[in-house]
């Protein structure tokens, strides 16, 4: 232990004050007494530990007053990976416009959880079904779109139970989930990708729009694209591109990477796209919007593109705006939708 006399302890805490910055100094003339500084700690004292931080519960989920919910329906075999739940206005008159919400979360993580993104399309006269789907670390592709692809024709299949109008479908989705939505749309009748989950292999699962937040949609030239400044790039090989094909880097599994690109399955009868990609996105290139943008149009199918020069990854009320006027046009009748809703609260 070393002992500092009064004055230089002074002059000490003065100086740590400079080159530390400010915080609160207490002199031996402040408490009456010459204590002296020990700037060593005994050998019998115990660092401080350093308690997590506590996060708060989070708020349970209250249904929005004029909805009504279907919570927990089983499309599929693989339990809780294969539950959805829809919602839709509580006074409905008449069959309503679907919007399936399909989730992002690398395809390793999320869930099929209520979000105000798709909420707010309730009040406009759309029935919205969130689905779950079987993740990566669950099964490796293409579990994921058979899963999907079983949600749309179980949906198709029950419409008349739940007041869907099985001819107006739409799908919407974000990153991972904006991949799936892609490849629901592009991929209508590939047998390679529509499995047996839950059957009902009778029932299409064709859908009539599309809504594709910043979806990666050609995997094959994801690290061409992607850069060093990409948050995945010191990941390869165990990133979630690869792991969403099962062990090791995704260019082991080319056949499987093939199957599941959006751009693999553009043809002239696929449905109306709207895509929006933030130009300064360091997950998902944006390179792989306009890869999807270039083979829709080729084919002639009517795409709404809107590259947004000051994002990233994330999207807000705006873009929120934009597909519902989307789906409004591709899914409902003319003069039957109601006003534009106001921002979440």
């Amino acid at each position: 232990m070393t002992i500092v006399s009064q004055g230089l302890r002074v002059v000490l805490l003065a100086s740590l004050a400079c080159c530390c910055g400010p915080f609160s100094v207490t002199t031996a003339a402040d408490v009456g007494t010459a204590e002296p500084l020990e700037l060593e700690p005994p050998a019998t004292a115990k660092p401080a530990v350093q308690q997590a931080p506590v996060k708060p519960a989070a708020k349970p989920f209250v249904l929005p007053a004029g909805m009504k919910l279907a919570a927990n329906l089983s499309y599929g075999e693989a339990g809780e990976a294969n539950l959805l739940d829809i919602y839709s206005p509580d006074k409905a008159t008449g069959p309503l416009p679907l919007v399936i919400w399909v989730h992002g979360g690398g395809w390793a993580n999320g869930d099929k959880s209520p979000s105000p993104q798709f909420l707010q399309l309730v009040p406009l006269g759309f029935a919205v079904a969130s689905i779950n789907y079987r993740l990566s670390g669950q099964a490796p592709f293409p579990a994921q779109i058979e899963d999907c692809k079983a949600a749309v024709r179980w949906l198709r299949a029950h419409a008349a139970e739940h007041n869907l109008d099985p001819e107006r479908f739409g799908v919407w989705g974000h990153s991972a989930g904006g991949h799936l939505a892609a490849l629901l749309g592009t991929s209508a009748g590939v047998k390679e990708l529509e499995g047996t989950v839950g059957g009902n292999l009778d029932v299409s699962s064709r859908l009539q729009a599309v809504s594709d937040y910043a979806g990666p949609t050609d995997i094959s030239k994801f690290w061409s694209q992607a850069g060093a400044d990409n948050v995945f790039w010191k990941m390869k090989g165990s990133s979630y591109f690869d792991r969403l094909f099962g062990e090791g880097p995704l260019e082991d599994h080319p056949d499987l990477v093939r199957l599941a690109n959006p751009i693999e399955y553009v043809s002239a009868d696929d449905p109306p796209f709207q895509i929006f990609h933030g130009v300064k996105d360091v997950l998902v290139p944006v390179g792989q919007a306009e890869l999807l943008v270039a083979a829709l149009g080729v084919k002639g199918i009517p795409c709404e593109y809107t590259p947004l020069p000051t994002m990233g990854h994330g999207f807000g009320q705006l873009q929120y705006r934009e597909t519902f006027k989307f789906f409004q046009k591709h899914l409902q009748p003319k003069d039957s939708a109601p006003a534009t809703p106001t921002a979440p609260r």
